[in-house]
């Protein structure tokens, strides 16, 4: 493994561990953000898959120990909020909730796209929490997620963007009832819906240029 390779493992130690987290989470139809908001217990549980993430990764497992010392301190940092609240997260730039009614990774297939919300950051919170147990609750779409206060060097601005998923944009009635509930919990302004086929074309919007499928 070159310096490079190095470089790149270990700033994704994290990452990796914290999807696979929650990927064992998903199975067990449990969420890690109201876990953690409900103030139940869950060390055991934590324990139980950072050992199994021991066992199928152990070179990035490796990595992350040398960055985080102990277990006990990636556990202390989930219970303040890492990978939960927005702004307390600053491991990873992402935080992502699947709706346990749908596979994992359906946000990823072809077919699906997104509304564009975009926040300031002292909004961000708010709105998040209420999308994300949306989406858990299945009153919304198939996923979502938001942007962190991991300082991210891509950004165009300050603001904070969620993605809301819907499986399939052709399904207008089902792309414009998500808007619906996005309307309802606050979000009024106007804003865009882009399909996936565009984002791994990297097709982006810029100016004169329009990539939003859909706007409402």
């Amino acid at each position: 493994m070159n310096a490079a390779d190095t470089g790149e493992l270990s700033e994704s130690a994290y990452a990796i561990f914290e999807f696979f987290f929650r990927s064992q989470l998903h199975m067990r139809k449990k969420s890690l953000s109201h876990i953690v908001e409900s103030g139940e217990p869950f060390e055991d549980l934590f324990h139980e898959i950072f050992t199994e993430f021991s066992n199928v990764y152990p070179i990035v497992f490796e990595y992350l120990i040398s960055q985080f010392q102990t277990p006990e301190e990636i556990y202390r940092m989930i219970r303040e909020g890492e990978g939960v609240i927005p702004s307390k997260t600053f491991q990873a730039r992402w935080i992502e909730q699947d709706s346990p009614h749908v596979d994992g990774r359906a946000a990823d297939i072809e077919k699906a796209g997104k509304w564009l919300v975009f926040l300031p950051p002292d909004q961000v919170d708010d709105i998040w929490r209420q999308i994300r147990d949306l989406t858990w609750e299945g009153k919304l779409g198939i996923s979502a997620k938001v942007s962190t206060a991991k300082p991210d060097p891509d950004a165009r601005d300050e603001r904070k963007v969620i993605y809301v998923y819907t499986a399939d944009w052709e399904d207008e009635a089902d792309v414009m009832r998500v808007r619906e509930e996005l309307r309802r919990i606050g979000i009024t302004d106007r804003i865009g819906y882009k399909r996936n086929i565009e984002t791994f074309k990297g097709e982006y919007s810029a100016k004169g240029k329009k990539v939003t499928f859909y706007s409402a």
